[in-house]
């Protein structure tokens, strides 16, 4: 990949979580991407794979970049153009985990490689998304979560979590109380 595709990869690399902002990143910077046959990475989330309560504004919003990318992939494709995601899993040290992680989550019981994933995790697939390896992948989403989703049940209590939340407030690690944004 030569340095002058590097600048507008960078641009849709960006981690723009709600989908209109993605949506208008590729609609400002497709011309450019045609042009060098680029390829667009959007970072997306494993909430939606499966039903995680109090997520569904986020599972719609990552769902939704999930179809985006394969539209792209679909359409753009003649064009030499590739569209991907990667979906983290559990990342340590990192937003998400602070805001939806629980006391205690113990990784080994719930990801097969035992540990979770670091930030250079995420950093490397994109790399390789991006280089010439990757030239003939496209429309795909590259779930990087240490094998969790095949083992993924919810790290709460289910169904009381749902049915009595204040029964499970102990274990959230934010002491602020999250509704369901339905």
């Amino acid at each position: 990949m030569e340095r002058k595709d590097w600048f507008l990869l960078s641009v849709s690399y960006r981690p723009l979580t709600p989908q209109l902002g993605t949506y208008n990143t590729v609609k400002a910077t497709l011309p450019y991407v045609r042009k060098t046959q680029g390829a667009y990475l959007h970072i997306s989330a494993t909430l939606h794979y499966k039903g995680t309560p109090y997520q569904a504004h986020v599972s719609a919003a990552k769902a939704a970049i999930d179809a985006l990318s394969q539209v792209i992939a679909v359409e753009e494709g003649p064009r030499g153009v590739r569209s991907n995601v990667v979906a983290p899993g559990p990342i340590g040290d990192t937003e998400g985990m602070s805001r939806l992680g629980t006391k205690g989550y113990n990784a080994r019981g719930t990801i097969p490689l035992g540990y979770m994933g670091k930030r250079t995790d995420i950093a490397n697939s994109a790399l390789f998304l991006f280089s010439p390896a990757a030239s003939y992948i496209t429309g795909q989403v590259l779930v990087v979560d240490g094998g969790q989703q095949h083992m993924r049940g919810s790290s709460l209590p289910y169904p009381e979590s749902v049915l009595d939340p204040e029964s499970v407030a102990g274990l959230f690690r934010d002491t602020k109380k999250e509704k369901s944004k339905l």
